[in-house]
């Protein structure tokens, strides 16, 4: 059977569609496919942190992004039918010239996924919806080996597809993970049953998170507005062994018995759903041609709003990887650094996910994002001996070079070399070169920045620098610049 596509996504989450932007931008025949009929309704994962922002940024979607979300309000804290504090919900932190976004933007998950579904298009791809997959195989999977050109997917309805990739972002539930009989290791994080609902409410303001601590008759209850929505949030703790009523008039009397509230104040329930949080991670993040990301691949607890930040990041970095195989013949094995690089770090993300749940971890630094890096990645070549503020592996910081911004330059789906006091060598046109005589934050060097915003060359000359990029292809990217 011919191939149809380069690459088949399944699933039109945060994770699916964010890796369809990518792979469109960069001219990969990819196809998203999703088991739905639309796009998930609900605002689970409203927190879009500062490292998202900057992908977003990347990605062309920024502007829409900031526009339908606001930064989120400050909490306050109801007893007896009285305002008795504020709560700060997150540590406080200034904008700086290497890191422009500092606090978590809201944005119900529901309006993020119509602005990549839009992107996505403007881009030439697309979504198939209800097309739900049942199962795959793999070329040469019937004599013991994985070897073959391709993968085979099957759906309950309509034709199979044959792709060169499959990425399964497909959820916790992932039947494409469960197809391949990738495990998952993990632990309940709270055995209390939850319930998060989008719903309308009358009788509080829009100004403030209300929070309504637990009591001896019931449980903590918290309602925030949603940015560019007339929604609010409910997210409500139940008893253990406890069953949720997801009813208008379950939540009703939710909202009643926890608030000053009256259950007529609630006056529609738009969205609802219960869940027990858990942390898990997949024992794999790859199997031959398949490839998992999101909440197929890490499963977190949603305090901290690092799921779909996690997801969301992890389809940035497998995209740039399958165009150099895919566009500009960059060696197969380049893609085993997905999983070697973004496994350690859906761990560590996992554990500041279930330590903010249980109150162990502020939501700040930890939750940001910003720090997170593959210094120990096989990617990552430092050749200076005294390496400076940022060194082969980091986040590559936003920074002025002489009067350019960084991020500016880096915007698209290409190379980027910060030459800091040190003459840059000529480079293939798919490098963008920026040139500065000094920059503090940097210091001096050479950093060669991959299509994901990281440091992956570092060093004093151009020594090996010409080598370390010729791992990932020659082809020029036909796409650059967009």
């Amino acid at each position: 059977m011919a191939l149809h596509m380069d690459v088949l996504v399944v699933g039109a989450g945060p994770s699916g569609l964010a890796l369809g932007i990518d792979l469109a931008r960069r001219g990969v025949d990819a196809l998203v496919v999703e088991k739905a009929s639309g796009l998930f309704p609900g605002s689970r994962g409203k927190g879009i942190q500062p490292r998202t922002m900057e992908v977003f940024d990347d990605l062309g979607v920024l502007d829409a992004i900031q526009a339908a979300g606001s930064a989120y309000p400050v909490g306050m804290i109801w007893q007896d039918g009285r305002r008795v504090a504020e709560h700060s919900m997150f540590d406080p932190a200034e904008a700086s010239e290497d890191s422009p976004y500092t606090e978590p933007w809201m944005v119900p998950q529901w309006r993020t996924q119509e602005i990549l579904l839009a992107r996505l298009e403007e881009l030439g791809g697309r979504v198939a919806f209800g097309r739900e997959v049942t199962g795959l195989a793999q070329d040469g999977e019937q004599d013991g080996e994985q070897d073959g050109e391709g993968v085979t997917v099957r759906f309950a309805s309509g034709p199979e597809l044959r792709a060169r990739y499959v990425v399964a972002a497909d959820g916790g539930r992932s039947t494409v993970r469960r197809a391949l009989g990738i495990g998952m290791t993990g632990e309940t994080v709270d055995p209390h049953p939850m319930l998060v609902a989008d719903v309308r409410i009358t009788g509080l303001d829009r100004d403030n998170w209300h929070i309504f601590p637990p009591s001896p008759e019931a449980g903590f209850m918290a309602v925030c507005p949603l940015a560019g929505t007339e929604d609010f949030q409910v997210v409500a703790q139940f008893a253990e062994g406890a069953e949720v009523d997801l009813s208008l008039d379950g939540i009703r009397e939710l909202v009643a018995t926890r608030s000053h509230l009256a259950a007529e104040d609630v006056t529609e329930v738009r969205w609802a759903s219960d869940f027990r949080p858990r942390a898990a991670l997949a024992d794999r993040f790859r199997s031959g041609r398949v490839f998992l990301a999101g909440d197929a691949a890490h499963v977190h607890s949603p305090a901290g709003g690092q799921g779909l930040n996690t997801s969301v990041q992890d389809a940035y970095n497998l995209g740039w990887k399958l165009g150099a195989v895919l566009r500009d013949g960059a060696d197969p094995a380049v893609l085993d650094t997905y999983e070697e690089e973004r496994r350690a770090v859906a761990a560590e993300m996992l554990g500041v996910s279930t330590g903010v749940h249980r109150g162990e971890i502020r939501r700040g630094a930890a939750t940001r994002q910003l720090g997170l890096g593959y210094r120990q990645s096989s990617l990552t070549e430092e050749t200076r001996p005294a390496p400076g503020p940022v060194r082969a592996g980091d986040r590559a910081p936003d920074a002025l070079l002489d009067g350019v911004r960084l991020f500016d330059v880096l915007r698209g789906p290409h190379w980027t070399l910060v030459a800091v006091g040190v003459e840059a060598p000529a480079l293939p046109e798919r490098v963008r070169v920026v040139r500065a005589r000094a920059q503090e934050s940097y210091g001096r060097g050479l950093f060669l920045v991959r299509p994901d915003g990281y440091v992956g060359w570092g060093g004093d000359q151009a020594a090996g620098l010409t080598d370390y990029l010729s791992r990932f292809g020659t082809a020029q990217n036909a796409s650059l610049g967009t």
